[in-house]
């Protein structure tokens, strides 16, 4: 009997040891302006002349960073300079679109193919509608294994704090260029982040989001400045509806080579099939789509 309480003792400890650090991740560990890590990595914004910025601006993004980062100079610096440095590039455009990837939320653009040709669409849709728009890739998630850890535990709890930290660097550019609007965009589970965004932003008229593919488990706001599409066009999409005897149908036949060209493509991980799951400017459900948001909500420039 003490054997076999001494073996479940030391049982619920080895559990304990990964919930302690789960929790503790969730509660202290944060990863918002790690240097070269977290942040604003496209186009790169290291380079800014302060003197071109208003010292209302500059006290502004110093506020935000002690809020935000905490102690860590670091951490602040790098968040102050990526705030600075968005601003500057900002303030000569019309629009700016904030790209938020799905899977880890660590991919550039030229690794999402996909949505890569969804966002150079975007931007052409705007120039000939007569605005200047900067495309900025987010970056939400650190590589290895503490920034797996916290994605994860922020996707369980839909994105408490990366929203939170999104949406302040998004008001800071609408509040010191009331004339800019701002695109939020996502796929997969950027889209729940997206969403969140768009939630705590809800009041500010400047701010729209465009998104693909919502994870199955969230429930997207209904706002009229949301576009949000769970179809290419060619079908629905088996990841945002939950048809999971689908998904390990289509798996198990990629695994067995019996794909056939007339198959939906889409997946959610290289190994994991997800028919649907897959946009890109080619579909003319997704190309459309866009084309008459950005014409309902911005229309030709005055």
């Amino acid at each position: 009997m003490l054997i076999k309480a001494g073996r479940l003792g030391i049982l619920m400890i080895l559990l304990s040891i990964p919930i302690a650090v789960i929790i503790w991740l969730a509660l202290f560990y944060t990863e918002v302006g790690m240097a070269k890590e977290i942040g604003i990595q496209e186009p790169d914004l290291s380079e800014y002349d302060y003197a071109t910025i208003p010292q209302a601006v500059i006290d502004d993004a110093v506020e935000l960073a002690m809020e935000v980062v905490g102690d860590s100079q670091e951490k602040f610096q790098s968040f102050v300079d990526q705030l600075l440095a968005m601003y500057a590039e900002a303030k000569e455009r019309d629009v700016v679109i904030v790209f938020n990837s799905g899977g880890w939320g660590w991919n550039m653009t030229f690794e999402t193919p996909g949505w890569a040709s969804i966002l150079d669409g975007i931007k052409s849709q705007l120039d000939s509608l007569g605005y200047n728009s900067l495309l900025l890739n987010y970056r939400r998630t650190s590589s290895g294994i503490k920034g797996c850890l916290k994605e994860f535990v922020e996707v369980a709890t839909r994105y408490p704090s990366k929203a939170k930290e999104l949406a302040k660097r998004v008001e800071f550019l609408t509040n010191h260029l009331p004339d800019l609007k701002v695109i939020v965009a996502g796929e997969s589970t950027g889209t729940v982040i997206s969403d969140k965004t768009m939630r705590m932003l809800k009041d500010k008229s400047q701010v729209y989001s465009i998104q693909t593919g919502t994870p199955f488990w969230h429930k997207p706001t209904a706002l009229d400045r949301t576009l949000l599409m769970n179809s290419n066009g060619r079908g629905v999409d088996t990841f945002s509806y939950g048809n999971v005897p689908a998904m390990i149908w289509a798996t198990v036949k990629s695994w067995f080579g019996l794909t056939s060209p007339d198959d939906n493509p889409g997946d959610i991980l290289s190994w994991l099939k997800a028919p649907g799951h897959d946009y890109s400017w080619e579909y003319p459900g997704v190309c459309s789509e866009v084309v008459n948001f950005l014409e309902k909500n911005f229309g030709t420039k005055q």
